[in-house]
């Protein structure tokens, strides 16, 4: 027999038995030390491994290159499935909202607080490289004078929206890829 799982997260391998533990500890720092700004030959040389390694191990987990992306919008009727899709297609960041959701966003704050967390999700959101944005014709407009650059707008319907709204998944899931593409210079603009 060749191995086996151990109890522990320990698995054996012919005559060593590997933590998986420690596996896992070390990818976390390597790739810490890359998200804070360290080249892939000075976290190799901190860890003591081959620069390769640091590349090879980067290339199994990227899930996609090219420019950040950030989905914010209200009011989305399938919030988790927006948020799911999102995630699964390598979007960094979303902030969606039910009409609910929303309302209590704006009731259960005082003036300063509900200011402050706004001028914190809009420096947040400043940051990403691509900014989709759903909502009211209005509220469109609003969103993309806030965050001070361009949005990419998908527009529910006409102000004042008052019911939450379907987001069909498939529309976005193209948009995002279509945005993708023309990212990696893979499509034509």
């Amino acid at each position: 027999g060749g191995g086996s799982v151990l109890p522990g997260r320990l698995v054996r391998v012919g005559n060593k038995v590997i933590s998986t533990e420690r596996i896992r500890a070390v990818v976390e720092r390597i790739l810490s030390l890359r998200s804070g700004g360290m080249s892939q030959q000075d976290v190799a040389d901190a860890i003591g491994v081959d620069r390769s390694f640091i590349s090879r191990l980067e290339s199994l987990g990227e899930i996609r290159k090219g420019r950040t992306m950030a989905i914010i919008g209200f009011p989305v009727a399938n919030v988790a499935e927006i948020k799911s899709l999102a995630e699964a297609e390598g979007v960094e960041f979303t902030f969606l909202l039910t009409e609910k959701e929303r309302w209590d966003f704006l009731h259960k704050k005082t003036g300063l607080e509900l200011f402050n967390e706004i001028m914190a999700l809009v420096a947040k959101v400043r940051g990403f490289d691509i900014i989709i944005t759903l909502g009211s014709d209005q509220r469109l407009k609003f969103l993309e004078a806030l965050i001070g650059k361009e949005t990419l707008p998908i527009e529910l319907g006409a102000s004042p929206i008052t019911k939450d709204v379907y987001v069909d998944p498939n529309v976005l899931r193209r948009v995002v890829r279509e945005l993708r593409t023309l990212d990696s210079g893979e499509g034509k603009v």
